[in-house]
């Protein structure tokens, strides 16, 4: 059994669904297809939360939109009509009436139960146009399944409800493919959550532990993992093959092509990752696994844009490490604040974190009355797996660096954005 990842850049338009078809039906085994929003729906769906949120009856508009462009989909792939598009107006008005209806709460729980909609939409479409493809496949709603706390925007899994659910749905002996979304899940009172941003990955990972895969394969628009990002360092190379550690290195570090909680769970029954594109669907992409080893060790290139840089010191001048450092960590993890990279001194201490802005007031609000802060904004996180001078002058020239890190394997800069 496998699980196939197709993310939103592969199925934008009919064409790339199309392709989909194509690729899983080559396919002669027991397979799972986890499916993302097409193209940048999630995009879309976040600018109608914050008009809807702030009174601006503009978010119709947009929603309206976001409708046409899956309406012009699902047409194109069902000329002459389908179950898809009955069942693609049925959940739009749901949300329609969620959203003229319904008491707005706060901004975390509201994009979960909204925003979760692109992956609804997408696998509908999918599973109807591989059925018309002959598949003999089923949609599953997986928020049903994968069962959650209620920690909106970033929920943890409840593994053991989980599995008992997902083995069971996923029966294979009643069909031989399913369809179902990625980033989504639910909590045991039945609302929706997300995984986090790009969540799709591991909900592939998930699924793959508790189905014990043979394998997840992440179908990309790039030709498999790459030393660097083409759209920064257009020389970007591929690497043949990477372990789980140096996967997780790389996404903890800020690499975008894996989700950084993707790793664990495949690690821990040893099913390997394939990164593969559906550009190119016959090459062999990338493969992630636990006796990996990079054939020519290369500088690994990561930024992470979008950083704030916040520095925070006890008004008193005592020492910030021992009970100090455990109170501030403690209110980070309160406001749901994910830290990048600290550096601390004696009596202060740097930490850098996405530029989540009005997360992180609340926090300096809440450190206030025993500690002074500060943050720099307009920031990059710059790391380097296997440095050399070379790639270090190569991404740091004529940048201001305001902070520098270094291990035996592994520098990170944080410097001004230009």
């Amino acid at each position: 059994m496998k699980i196939f990842k197709f993310g939103g850049a592969s199925v934008n338009n009919a064409a790339g669904i199309k392709n989909l078809a194509k690729i899983v039906s080559k396919v002669n085994d027991q397979l799972v297809i986890v499916v993302s929003a097409f193209g940048k729906t999630t995009n879309a769906l976040e600018i109608v939360l914050k008009a809807w949120l702030a009174g601006d009856i503009g978010y119709k508009d947009h929603l309206e939109n976001i409708y046409s462009y899956h309406s012009s989909i699902a047409d194109e792939l069902f000329p002459s009509g389908n179950s898809a598009r009955s069942k693609i107006d049925l959940s739009f008005s749901r949300l329609k009436e969620y959203l003229s209806s319904a008491k707005k709460s706060i901004y975390d729980f509201e994009y979960d139960q909204i925003v979760s909609y692109g992956e609804v939409w997408s696998t509908i479409i999918v599973a109807e146009f591989l059925k018309k493809s002959g598949l003999n496949a089923d949609w599953i709603d997986i928020r049903g399944n994968l069962l959650t706390d209620d920690r909106y925007r970033d929920a943890e899994i409840l593994w053991n409800e989980s599995t008992n659910r997902i083995k069971t749905v996923f029966d294979f002996r009643r069909f031989p493919v399913y369809v179902t979304q990625g980033f989504i899940g639910g909590t045991v009172a039945g609302r929706t959550t997300t995984l986090g941003r790009e969540g799709s990955d591991y909900t592939a990972a998930i699924l793959a532990n508790i189905l014990d895969a043979e394998e997840v394969v992440v179908w990309k628009d790039v030709p498999g993992l790459l030393n660097a990002d083409p759209k920064w360092l257009p020389d970007a190379q591929k690497l043949d093959e990477i372990s789980y550690k140096e996967a997780v290195e790389m996404t903890f570090s800020g690499a975008k092509v894996i989700h950084p909680k993707t790793i664990k769970p495949l690690q821990n029954k040893n099913i390997p990752l394939h990164v593969r594109s559906f550009l190119v669907p016959d090459e062999k992409g990338t493969i992630v696994k636990a006796d990996a080893a990079l054939r020519k060790v290369i500088p690994v290139f990561i930024r992470k844009e979008d950083q704030i840089l916040i520095s925070i010191l006890p008004k008193d001048f005592s020492f910030v490490m021992g009970d100090n450092l455990s109170r501030i960590f403690h209110t980070f993890i309160l406001h749901g604040i994910k830290v990048n990279l600290v550096e601390a001194s004696a009596v202060s201490i740097d930490v850098c974190v996405d530029d989540e802005r009005p997360k992180v007031e609340a926090l300096l609000t809440d450190l206030e009355t025993e500690y002074s802060a500060l943050y720099n904004e307009n920031i990059e996180l710059l790391s380097i797996r296997h440095y050399t001078q070379e790639a270090i002058e190569r991404i740091t020239k004529d940048r201001k660096i305001l902070l520098e890190q270094r291990t035996r394997s592994t520098v990170r800069f944080v410097v001004r954005k230009n």
